[in-house]
């Protein structure tokens, strides 16, 4: 495996890896690694750095839904100009072009089930190439990003008995 394909699946799965580690883990010098990912990130390749968080855990009111939306693609642009429409939206999380039924599968949130609904309702059911909409709500995540959420401990202590 390249040195680039390695350093991306380590910081997809560690994004906060120090990079004397990174350089160690590669076999590398320190300043290939900061010259690596300065390049792909100029590039686009590397987009962004993220935390995940396990919403449920804290005391903050947070609803996540999966919108599957069907659109008409427009002459030429295809499904390009709908999608930037809709991921300009803050509510909006993710855009993604998906097969089957629909076209598009839109990730948002939003603080009720109320406030989500009516962004579908009120703003992306009004765009004038979206056909149809079907919305699901996300009730308890179990793994996200390979991360599993809610892992159960065991008790790894012997049963002692009299």
């Amino acid at each position: 495996m390249k040195m680039e394909e390695e350093l991306l699946a380590i910081i997809e799965k560690n994004s906060r890896i120090d990079l004397k580690e990174l350089a160690v883990i590669l076999g590398v010098a320190e300043i290939d690694v900061v010259n690596t990912l300065q390049k792909m990130e100029e590039e686009g390749v590397v987009c962004g750095y993220h935390t995940m968080i396990n919403w449920e855990k804290t005391s903050i009111e947070k609803v996540t839904a999966l919108i599957e939306v069907r659109v008409t693609p427009q002459r030429g642009q295809g499904f390009d100009n709908i999608a930037e429409r809709i991921y300009k939206y803050p509510e909006v999380q993710s855009v993604y072009l998906i097969s089957g039924g629909y076209d598009l599968l839109v990730t948002l949130e939003g603080k009720t089930l109320r406030e989500v609904s009516s962004f579908v309702s009120d703003k992306l059911s009004t765009l004038d190439t979206v056909l149809s909409t079907a919305t699901h709500f996300i009730l308890k995540k179990y793994k996200d990003h390979g991360t599993i959420l809610n892992l159960k401990i065991e008790d790894e202590r012997e049963i002692v008995t009299p």
